[in-house]
């Protein structure tokens, strides 16, 4: 069957249904290395160097963190498949129907910090391409302006929905990647792999910066943790759960050609305009270097990265908003709501506070919390061995009570219990200098541990509290829970309410 990609997508969180379920493992590939082929991530890449890594120490940190960031969120592909709905609605048969509304507002404020930060980074570049290129005045109005063509066609996109999004994509994955490709012709005479920085193996900060770098790379991967489920809900429950991870898997590698982009210029910016790198500004520095005829694709990369990633933040934003209010907001309504909101927030936060770097630290908070929320999920998907009762988990946006998964009036405190004392203390060992440092972030030294801990005590925790406090025997389905949880889980054959 063929969808017109210009119809504007009616389904919200409901159950998408198997006759309208055509998608691919390549299309999901295709919407995950889209969102993140793009200047944001370069700016990740860039962070090695503005920590004083050398240029190899820089790549083993950005593919160490991109490797575990990517080996995390591989199955949070598998909910949509499952259970034809995103993963905020699945994440109910583990925190409770009511307990879902946690993936929610997590997907919410991931969703309007990147979408922000999408915008910002991609108007900051256009706008200084275009200086270069043409001679484009780079002030108030004309930045103003880039950010406002940014997010209307961004906001566009989404209320379009799924079809439109996913041929935008599959533009953005090979124009952004043959541009960033260009590069190579574009530095390679003064690119030097041999740069030191300024932080050796030897020096008692290295081991700071590298895990620094590490972690701000694996939360690139661990960003989308919430927003798979939105695209893969469209993938037949009956293909292959190995090509979905395997699709996950394969984006984020790709995700290395503008991280490596981003590593490989700022080592030029750092021996040619050191003065860029001192002022946190890897944007401005990348085009203080660039040779003439690559300001017009860097303008190219602007566009369309801006566009692709703020379509997979802010289309998952909407889809959220209207899980929470479904009586109130259709898809398309949400996300008109949504995005006003998100555009005024930029314009506020860029031109009358300056909250650039405020909402960087921020999206690394949001992912400190995002990322124990996954391993209970991803746990949970292991004990219940991918079976679910998926009409069950649409009982909160029927508006009904009961089912399998209502547990203690719509909350699971299994799952509770283990994510609040996780992102919690996971947030005291965050360790930003000149950002923010938790109240145990200096115990390591320096070094930001705070994903380590949080992810550890997640598992631990969630664990423990399904093996302690086992579950209805129903919620596991015929085959049982899995035998990490022992004897105690499968024996309980406690009846689930009805829904009414």
């Amino acid at each position: 069957m063929t969808h017109p990609k210009t119809r504007i997508e009616t389904f919200g969180v409901e159950q998408i249904p198997d006759h309208q379920r055509d998608a691919t493992p390549t299309d999901l590939f295709r919407l995950i290395f889209g969102g993140a082929n793009t200047f944001a991530t370069a700016v990740l890449g860039s962070f090695p160097v503005l920590f004083g890594l050398s240029f190899q120490a820089g790549v083993w940190s950005i593919v160490l963190g991109v490797t575990l960031g990517a080996l995390i969120l591989a199955p949070m592909g598998l909910f949509g498949a499952l259970n034809g709905t995103n993963n905020a609605v699945s994440s109910g048969a583990h925190f409770g129907i009511h307990g879902r509304i946690i993936g929610s507002f997590l997907s919410l404020l991931t969703a309007v910090a990147f979408f922000s930060l999408s915008v910002w980074s991609s108007g900051d570049a256009l706008v200084g391409g275009a200086k270069r290129l043409v001679g484009l005045p780079e002030d108030n109005l004309t930045l103003g302006l880039a950010y406002g063509l940014f997010a209307v066609l961004v906001l566009v996109v989404c209320i379009y929905g799924f079809r439109f999004m996913l041929w935008v994509n599959k533009i953005a994955v090979w124009a952004s990647s043959l541009l960033f490709l260009l590069g190579i012709f574009a530095f390679a005479g003064t690119f030097d792999a041999d740069f030191a920085g300024s932080v050796s193996l030897e020096q008692p900060g290295f081991w700071a910066a590298f895990i620094g770098a590490a972690i701000l790379a694996m939360s690139n991967p661990v960003s989308f943790g919430a927003f798979l489920g939105d695209w893969s809900r469209y993938i037949p429950r009956q293909t292959s759960k190995a090509r979905i991870m395997l699709a996950v898997l394969a984006a984020q590698a790709g995700t290395l050609i503008p991280f490596l982009f981003g590593l490989c210029t700022a080592t030029l910016v750092a021996s040619q305009a050191p003065q860029y790198i001192e002022a946190n500004n890897y944007v401005g520095g990348l085009l203080a270097i660039s040779p003439n005829w690559f300001f017009l694709p860097v303008c190219l990369i602007a566009v369309i990265g801006g566009m692709s990633t703020g379509t997979t933040a802010l289309y998952g934003t909407g889809l959220d908003m209207s899980s929470m209010f479904p009586r109130l907001l259709s898809r398309a309504g949400a996300t008109l709501l949504i995005g006003v909101a998100a555009i005024a927030f930029i314009f506020i936060g860029r031109f009358a506070f300056n909250l650039v770097q405020s909402v960087s630290t921020f999206a690394v908070l949001i992912i400190t919390c995002t990322s124990p929320w996954m391993v209970i999920m991803i746990l949970g998907l292991v004990a219940r061995r991918g079976f679910y009762h998926a009409d069950d988990l649409q009982v909160f946006t029927r508006g009904q009570r009961g089912g399998h998964y209502w547990f203690q009036h719509g909350w699971n405190w299994r799952g509770l219990g283990a994510w609040l004392p996780s992102a919690a203390v996971g947030l005291c060992f965050v360790n930003l200098p000149g950002q923010f440092v938790g109240p145990l972030g200096e115990l390591a030294g320096g070094i930001d541990i705070s994903l380590p801990i949080t992810l550890g005590l997640a598992a631990l925790l969630y664990l423990t509290l399904l093996r302690s406090f086992p579950e209805p025997a129903s919620v596991y389905g015929p085959r049982g829970a899995h035998p990490m949880l022992g004897r105690k889980a499968q024996s309980n054959t406690a009846a689930p309410s009805a829904i009414v």
